[in-house]
Order: C-alpha cells, then structure tokens, then sequence
C-alpha cells in the first residue's frame, strides 16, 4: 500500500513538473501623476478560458513586486488591484523572466457600474489592518463547507480539533456579516455554512467592544474572521436535514435552518444521537463518526462532552445519548442598533467505565492504588444568551450582555479500590457507591455605557458587571473500608449531605481617557467587586431503627459564607503608533477577605494589599512582519474549598480540609511571539515562548498515615514554574490548477516543576516535554486529497528525593486522512489514527489502529447524499494515558465508542433572492 501510494504522488508530481512551465514576472506599482510607489497592491493571473486563478502576490513598500508561478498555459492575463484604483489587466504571453517596468495606476474618482466584476475576482487585498480573500477564488469540491476553503488560504491554520490560527494567533471569533453566528465558537460557522453562500473572508485582529467604538486598535493576540455573504445570498434561506440509523441501536438525527433577509438572520437547530455527536456540521463525509481525535465543528473534551462557545452539553465522561434544541437571532441596523441572541434546551445521559492504576510516592516508601470505577449520570439544561448593542448617538454607545443557564442533574458513582504497599500485601480496600440530585440557576450580565467626548480619542465607560448563582443538591454515600494487617478493623460510612450554594457577584468599574499627544493616550481606572458566597452542607447518618438520615453530624456539617470586597484603582499609559503600540498599566488592588462558619463557631478575615503591573508591546516591521512581547500579572483569591476547615469525606480514604489563612496566588505570565508570513511564496513561520511562575502558590500538603488513609490540606509555595516554546513553519505550493500541498512542521518543547508536600517532606517533580509535528495536505484537482500527519511526544519526569525513580515515557500518534471525489458524486473517505502511549502499566492497552471509513453518493443534483459508515472498523479504539505529578503516576483508561455500521442520508435544501451579481456585460477594467 505504501508503493502504490509513493508510485501515486512520484507520477503526480512528475506529470506537473513536465508539463509546467515556471515564470516569474517583475515590476514596480506606482501611482499615475506622481510616480508614488504603492504598497500592498494586489497582481495576481488568471487563465484567460475560465479565469480561474494561477498566482497571485502583494507588493513591497517600495512599490516591487514579483509574481512568481508555473503554468501550462501560453498567455495569462495579469491584473494589478489597489483599493481605490482602477483595476488594470495585461495579457502576457509567458516566458521564464518577465520585468514590466513601472505599472502605472490611476485613482478611482467615482464607483464606476461594473467595475466590481474584477474586483470580486481579486484574490487576496490588504485594507490598512484588515486582510481580505475572495472565497471564489480558492478551488474547491462545489459542496464545500467554509473550513475547507480556510485551510487553502496562505498562514491559515486549522488542527484536529477544528481550532483555527492565522500566523500563530488564533482566531476567537467567527462573524457572518460582522455578526456573531449561533455562539462566539468559531468552529460553529466554519463548519456549518457552505462555501457557495460566502463572497469575501475578512481577517483582522479582534477587538473589544470598547475598542470597535473608540477605534482603538486590538491588542493583536487574537482573531477574527468575518465571512460575507454574497449579494444574491443574503435574502433567503438554507438548512439540512439529516438522519442514521446503525449497528448496536446506533443513531443520529439533526436539521439546521438558516433564514438571511439583509441584516437579519434567524436561526433554528435540532439533534439527537448517541455517538458522541454534536450534528451541527456540513461535512457530509466525517460528520457522523462521534468522538474521533479528528473533530470538528463545536469542542469535545477527552471523554466526549461537547460544548458550543459558553454553552456546554453533558457530563463530559464516556459515552453520551444527547439531544440538542437551539434558536438564534441576529439583527442590525447600522448607527442605530446590533443585537443578537441564542437559546438551547439540551438532554445528555452519560455512561463511563474507568480503571484507574496510580504509584503513590512517599519520602521512604511508596504505595499503589488499582480503581476500578463506573458513572452514569443525566442533566437538562436551558442557556440562553443576548448581545444588545445601541448607539444613542454618533458618541453615545450603550450595550448589555445577559445570559442564563438552569439545569438539573442527577447521577450515580460505583467504585471499588484497593490499595497495596511495595511488597505487594493488601493494606485496605474501599468499596463506595454515591448518588446524587442536584439544581442550578446561573444569571450573569455586563452592561457598558460608553461616551466619545471628542475626535481625539478622550472618552469615558462605565461598565456594571453581575454573576449570580443558586443551586442545592443532595446526596447519599455509602461506604464500606476495610483494613487488614496487625489490627484489623472496617469501617461503614452510610450518609446523606444536602448542599445549598448561593454566589452574588457584583462590579462596577469607570474609565477615563485623556490624550496626551498625537498617539499617545493616559487611561485612569477604578473598579469595585463585591462578591459573597455561601454554602451550606449538613451531613445527617443513617438510623438503623427509624430507616431514616436523622442522625446530626456537626463534625462534617458547616454553614459557611465569605466575603470580599476589593478596590482596584490603576493608571495606563498606551502608545499606539502605525508600527510601534506599547501599553504599561499599574494597578493597586486593596482586598478585604471575611469568613464565617456559623455551625462550627469559625470566623477570621484578613486584608491584602498587592501592587501589580501589565504591559505589552507590538512592533509591525511591514505587511508580513510582526513582534509581540507582553508582561500579565493576575491576583486570584482561594476558593472555599480550599479554605473551609470542615473534613470532607466524599472519598473516605482520601479526607480534605481547607486550611484558612491561605494567602492568594498571583500569577505572572511572560509572553513572546514573533511572525513572518511571505504573501508571494505562500511560506512563512512563527516562534512564540511564554514562562510562567505563581507567586503564593496553593498546593496539596498530604499526609499517610499507617493504613494509607490520606489527609490532605493547603499551603502557599513560592518555585513553581512553567515555560514553554514552538516554531512553527508553514509552506504552501501550488502547481497552476493541478495540485496543491501545504507543509506545516511545529516543534514544541515545554519543562515545568510542581511542588507539594508529603508526610512531611517537600516534593518535586521536574518535568521536560518535547512535541515535533508535521502534517501534509496534498490536493489534486479537488479529486485526491491526502493529509498524513505524525507527532512524537518525548515525557521526561525528574524527583528531587533520590529515592524516587525518575520516569521517561514516549507516545506517538501517525494519521493519514484520505478523501477521494471521483467518480462523480462519489465521496469515498478513510480517516486512520494510530497510536501509541509508552509505558503504560500492565493491563492497560498501549497502542492501537483507530480506523472510520465512509462512502457517500451525491444525488438530486447534489442536494442529497446517501452515505454509509464504518466506525472504528478494526475495533481498536482506546482510552487511555499515563500523567505523571510531584507525588504519583498514574495510568488511566476509560470507556469509548467502538465499532459499529451506520447508514445515512442527508437532505441540504435552499431559496435565494435578490438582485444578484451584476451581469458581465463588456469590459470592466482598463487595459494596458
């Protein structure tokens, strides 16, 4: 297979090397009356039969350019695009060395009709910060979805998971006509709108929304994509209906409708499965093959949750039976109001299956844990969020960001532990079985009022933040311990502990800006944060005469609450120049911490002052080049858990108490990043390093005693760090209409150290990780599309005990993605993962062959597609991965879906109307 494959890409290559001829056509880009070189000029060459797309380039800031290819064809016809220029065309006859001379273009005084008929043909403009390609100019299969044509595009990036970088930044949001579509999840758009419906894709550096009014520039560590629809496809609608039916009672059913009338879109979803599926994707080849390692269209997890942006859908463990209900709504009018909501209703019933084998490490001595463990559990949930967005006035600018979240859930935990010293003798075993109900109610809400008080950039925002929760639960555990050796003894553990939980959280903050040059800007903050929690937990033991949980324990119970107030006033001094913009903040936080427990008779506060810094600075050397280096300091309070004095037994042979005079952690965070990207070689790289360190780290402060019974508390360390590093580097090569291929390699490198204590004795485990990838995507003629990937990963562990054996481990992971569209309206696919996890103890699987294949027909004119699946053919699918910390290691394996059959078809149905593009009606551009 490998031969038949290299002989394949050999021929391939051969055949368009021989029948290409390469080029390369130079030039200078000036302006018409004055000879001013033009910077970021668009010249890319068409095929005069079809205009499809050769080559395209930007040019230099001394006006050159070079537009560089290889073509079978003669002539090509080259066209030179510089926004608010007339767009020029000459017809080249093709020869090896090509110099134009000096390309004189002159100013576009008044839109002329038609002009925009080239203008949707330009493949790739730059608007000031704003990088911008034309979807129709990228080749791909007709039914393509919007992440396909983003993988072809030059620096864009997209992993397995569907996460999506450009140049090493990675994209948080994806809008549709500059509004958020369903959820701020970028994968959501990407994967669900197809490529037909999309005229321009738009990237820029995200931005606030306190940014996008006063025109401040983003801070450049994200961004954004904005897909515009075509004229002809914003009056109308679109869905897809879809359903399968399988081996094993295997299924899935879901539609999406999308309604566009202008600047309105209304949205509608549905879906039900159980294989692990969210459905809300149009990739009508591996949509349907639940939790692969190669996923798409919304996030999964591990253990097959799956979330949408905020908006999350079951427990996250094993397999999940889910159905999905959603709406959205978006509207705008320009200068006047943008508004957008969603609202889901969601059901999941979770099913998970673990075995758990851990070494415990101590200062003389070690001990190991097999656990062997399963869960099922249901939740509803119904979230709904809202964007509101007014402009009273030219200057005045007030938003509301409400969102709400209820859900129940109830579940059950069986396990069954033992534990074992070096000498392989049985020290205790614990068997537990829990079950639980529980209620939640979320609201949270962030109102700005924002006011422009001049053209120079002074302006002031109130802002009004608020988070509030309330839940209850209730639960029942029994337990039953046993400990053998000298002294043999059990111990029954059989309890109900209702829990009620009430979270207020309130901010108010100010901001003035005041001009202090040209570019150069003073901002002055003060923000207020009350937030109070309570909690209370009453733990009642079962009576063996009444049947009943009447049986007060005080001991575990606790009626707990904790305040906090804290001021925050800074200062910001932000330079914001065409290449340079730095930032340096200072802030002063005063926080005043009270705590009581009104059960336990405990109460104590204290108060903290911490003065801390943030800066960053950007640098852009030109149209390609950009540095970022930035300095973040954050104050983070311990949780109450963590602080309350009251023993929790949950696990009876692992018991937790806070500790209440823990001091908050601040993390400090060092970031770099450096990124070039050649727009005329489709060839660019990144290096971004970051190191970060927790000042007052909270970390786990155990004890063991004789019958390997834990205690564990809480202690504030200083030591602890993280640093970590890549490059990445990207080619992109493209053979005139024949074949493409697109090179990605990233090295990463990372070394941490942790910190905790034990019996005593201060721990630490130095850890050393080195990642390199290579991925592959080869295209030929939107036929044949391979994407092999590898990735090795080397897993160093150090201790400073010598006692301690120091760890390494290996894993690999080889995939290689075939898709073919030939014959005609035949899509065959194979998506095969192995993977090997080095190691690993004994029971536990090491590797495996993780192979999904689907064969889909097109029919109805490509509106329908039969398909049929094999997921997991060979049987192997496997869950499992060794961790290792200061004080363990611990190997894992948990349920997943394994082989089954399915059969599906899908419907995608659409109406469209509208004008429509303008008709090509003689010539639209000047000729030279």
């Amino acid at each position: 297979m490998k031969k038949v494959i290299l002989t394949i890409l050999i021929s391939i290559s051969f055949f368009s090397i021989s029948q290409a001829q390469e080029f390369k056509i130079t030039g200078k880009i000036v302006d018409v009356l004055d000879d001013t070189p033009l910077e970021a000029a668009t010249v890319y060459a068409e095929v005069p039969r079809d205009s499809s797309l050769v080559t395209y380039s930007i040019s230099k800031s001394d006006g050159t350019f070079e537009l560089e290819g290889n073509t079978a064809y003669r002539q090509l016809n080259v066209f030179f695009s510089f926004n608010g220029y007339k767009t020029l065309l000459r017809k080249i006859d093709i020869k090896p060395i090509m110099n134009l001379g000096l390309v004189k273009m002159e100013e576009q005084a008044q839109e002329l009709k038609g002009v925009n008929v080239v203008g949707e043909r330009i493949p790739i403009q730059i608007k000031k910060d704003t990088l911008e390609f034309n979807a129709d100019s990228f080749k791909t299969r007709p039914d393509a979805t919007v992440e396909e044509v983003l993988k072809k595009l030059p620096g864009v990036e997209i992993d397995s998971d569907g996460r999506i970088t450009v140049n090493g930044k990675e994209v948080d949001k994806v809008l549709v006509n500059g509004q958020v579509f369903f959820s701020n999840d970028p994968k959501v758009a990407t994967k669900s709108l197809p490529k037909e419906v999309i005229s321009k894709i738009q990237i820029l550096d995200s931005k606030t929304k306190e940014q996008e009014f006063t025109g401040d520039s983003g801070d450049g560590n994200t961004k954004t994509i904005n897909l515009t629809l075509k004229e002809d496809k914003t009056d109308g609608y679109m869905g897809r209906l879809s359903g399968g039916y399988g081996q094993d009672e295997r299924y899935q059913a879901n539609g999406l409708l999308n309604y566009f009338n202008k600047t309105k879109r209304i949205s509608f979803l549905a879906s039900s499965n159980n294989i692990n599926n969210s459905g809300f994707s149009f990739d009508e080849i591996y949509e349907m093959v639940g939790n692969t390692g190669r996923r798409g269209g919304v996030s999964f997890n591990n253990n097959g949750a799956f979330s949408i942006g905020d908006l999350a859908f079951g427990f996250g463990q094993g397999i999940i039976t889910s159905s999905t209900l959603g709406a959205s709504y978006a509207n705008k009018k320009e200068k006047e109001y943008e508004v957008d909501g969603n609202y889901f209703f969601s059901y999941s019933d979770s099913y998970n299956k673990e075995k758990t084998f851990r070494e415990n490490l101590l200062p003389d001595n070690r001990f190991f844990t097999d656990i062997q463990s399963s869960f099922t559990g249901r939740t509803n949930s119904n979230q709904g969020a809202a964007n509101l967005e007014f402009d009273l006035s030219e200057t005045l600018r007030i938003t509301a960001q409400p969102t709400m979240n209820v859900s129940r859930t109830n579940s059950m935990d069986f396990s069954n532990t033992l534990n074992t010293n070096e000498d392989g003798e049985l020290i205790n075993t614990n068997v537990t079985e829990e079950t639980s109900d529980g209620f939640q109610r979320n609201f949270s809400n962030e109102m700005e009022i924002m006011k422009k008080l001049d053209t120079l950039g002074r302006y002031f925002r109130l802002n009004f933040r608020n988070n509030n929760r309330a839940g209850n639960s209730t639960s029942n555990l029994r337990s039953v311990s046993e400990f053998f050796g000298v002294s043999p003894d059990q111990n029954i553990l059989d309890q109900e502990t209702t829990i009620k939980n009430l979270s207020d959280q309130y901010e108010i903050g100010v901001r003035y800006r005041q001009p202090i040059g040209k570019e150069v800007f003073l901002d002055l903050d003060y923000n207020y944060e009350n937030r109070t929690q309570k909690n209370e937990r009453y733990v009642y033991g079962l009576d063996d005469i009444t049947g009943r949980y009447d049986i007060f324990n005080e001991t575990l119970s606790s009626d707990f609450e904790f305040t906090n107030g804290q001021h925050t006033p800074s200062m910001a001094f932000r330079l914001d120049g065409k290449k340079l913009r730095f930032r340096l903040s200072a802030e002063y936080n005063l926080i005043d911490l009270k705590n009581r427990d009104f059960l336990q008779d405990i109460s104590f506060s204290r108060d903290y002052n911490k003065l801390l810094f943030n800066s960053n600075l950007s640098y852009t050397f030109g149209q390609n080049t950009r540095l970022w280096l930035s300095y973040d300091s954050d104050l983070n309070i311990p949780s109450i858990n963590q602080i309350q004095p009251v023993p929790n037994v949950t696990n009876p042979l692992n018991v937790i108490v806070g500790k209440p005079d823990l001091s908050p952690t601040v993390n400090h965070n060092i970031y770099f990043n450096f990124n070039n990207f050649n727009w005329k070689d489709r060839e660019g790289f990144f290096i971004y390093a970051g190191l970060n360190f927790i000042q007052d780290q909270i970390v786990n402060v155990t004890d063991t005693d004789e019958n390997l019974i834990r205690t564990t508390t809480f202690a504030n360390v200083n030591g602890a760090y993280n640093h970590y590093g890549a490059i990445n580097y990207s080619k992109q090569i493209k053979k005139d209409s024949l074949y493409t291929l697109k090179i990605n390699l990233r090295p990463y490198i990372n070394r941490q150290k942790n910190i905790g204590f034990t019996n005593g004795s201060q721990l630490e485990a130095n850890q050393f990780t080195v990642s390199p990838r290579i991925g592959l995507t080869f295209n030929y003629k939107e036929k044949l599309e391979l994407e092999p990937e590898y990735t090795y990963g080397f897993n160093s562990t150090k201790y400073n005990l010598d006692r301690l054996q120091d760890i390494n481990y290996i894993t690999q992971r080889l995939a290689l993605k075939i898709t073919t569209y030939w014959p005609k309206n035949l899509i065959w696919g194979n998506d095969i993962t192995y993977s090997y996890n080095g190691n690993v103890g004994p029971g536990f699987d090491k590797d495996a062959v993780f192979w999904n294949m689907s064969l889909g027909l097109q029919i109805m004119k490509n509106k329908g597609t039969v398909k049929l699946l094999g997921y997991d053919i060979l049987n192997q699918n496997i869950n499992t991965r060794r961790t290792t910390g200061q004080d363990f290691i611990q190997d894992y394996q948990g349920t997943v879906l394994r082989r089954y059959f399915m059969a599906s078809f899908t419907l995608k149905f659409d109406s469209f109307g509208g004008s429509g593009p303008p008709e090509k009606k003689g010539p639209q551009f000047m000729r030279l």
